[in-house]
């Protein structure tokens, strides 16, 4: 089961609007412009209004039967961890891990060494292509990069396995999200998670970083919109080099938890992702 190229994440808060949204999905289409619909709906927002999974299940099912979608669509199960993941096991085809509460926790010593141990070779000065910044590498930054980012990876590991035990292997896409912090992470911390899940088997379609500013639901993005576009056009070309360097799923990419409604910077993205598409191909 594999996720389209370009996903849109609809989140139909109140099991209402899965038409409406499902509409908008196919004028895109009707321009030319293929997105898979994903149906998201997390466990905090599911205790706060009294709702379970399985409705979002059923309204994202009658869109689809209504309006006659004949192409892909999934159910995410938004956000989860490994104290509420039984909860979607059964709705979803979807699943975004959030490891965020994880990050900064400390691993083994025998992990963080096997770690360190297959990422020496990038000690020293790592080139991506398109990234024109020199990007030295030292051990101690391996060893705090693994010792910040690796316990998370090895919990998204986890929870990916008890999802896999229930589901089977390729019955749904993976997303592993890291959003929810409060400081971005850099494209070479990008790298060398990448590295860890592709070490953790973790087979991820997506991955969700944090970026610079502020991602409130139904407002404007807040922030410095040059710092969000390299950092958006940098983890592009981090996903690209990781994908060849790791062996991870070919159609890996980049996704922007935006909270809807991020006008400034829907343009930004809309023309990196044309140039860079053009320098890949």
């Amino acid at each position: 089961m594999q996720i389209g190229k370009y996903s849109f994440g609809l989140g139909d808060r109140f099991g209402q609007q899965g038409k409406a949204q499902l509409r908008a999905v196919m004028k895109a289409a009707e321009k030319g412009i293929d997105i898979t619909p994903v149906w998201n709906k997390s466990n905090r927002e599911h205790s706060i209004i009294h709702s379970e999974p399985s409705d979002t299940r059923t309204e994202a099912d009658m869109a689809v039967k209504e309006c006659r979608w004949e192409k892909p669509y999934f159910v995410d199960a938004d956000h989860i961890n490994m104290s509420n993941v039984e909860r979607f096991i059964d709705s979803s085809d979807f699943f975004t891990i959030d490891v965020a509460d994880y990050i900064g926790k400390e691993t083994t010593k025998e992990s963080l060494n096997y770690f360190m141990e297959k990422n020496l070779k990038y000690v020293g000065q790592l080139n991506i292509p398109g990234i024109q910044e020199k990007i030295k590498i030292s051990k101690d930054d391996l060893y705090r990069i693994g010792s910040r980012f690796l316990y998370a990876v090895e919990k998204a590991a986890e929870i990916y396995n008890v999802i896999e035990t229930r589901k089977g292997k390729g019955n749904f896409v993976t997303e592993v999200s890291m959003d929810e912090v409060e400081n971005p992470q850099t494209p070479i911390e990008m790298f060398f998670i990448l590295s860890a899940i592709s070490m953790h088997r973790i087979p991820a379609q997506t991955i969700a970083p944090k970026f610079t500013g502020r991602f409130n639901k139904g407002v404007d993005y807040a922030g410095d919109i040059n710092q969000f576009r390299k950092e958006f056009e940098e983890d592009i070309l981090v996903i690209d080099y990781a994908i060849k360097e790791f062996g991870l799923p070919e159609n890996l990419k980049l996704s922007v938890h935006s909270g809807s409604d991020k006008f400034s910077i829907y343009p930004v993205m809309g023309e990196l992702i044309k140039n860079i598409i053009k320098v890949f191909m």
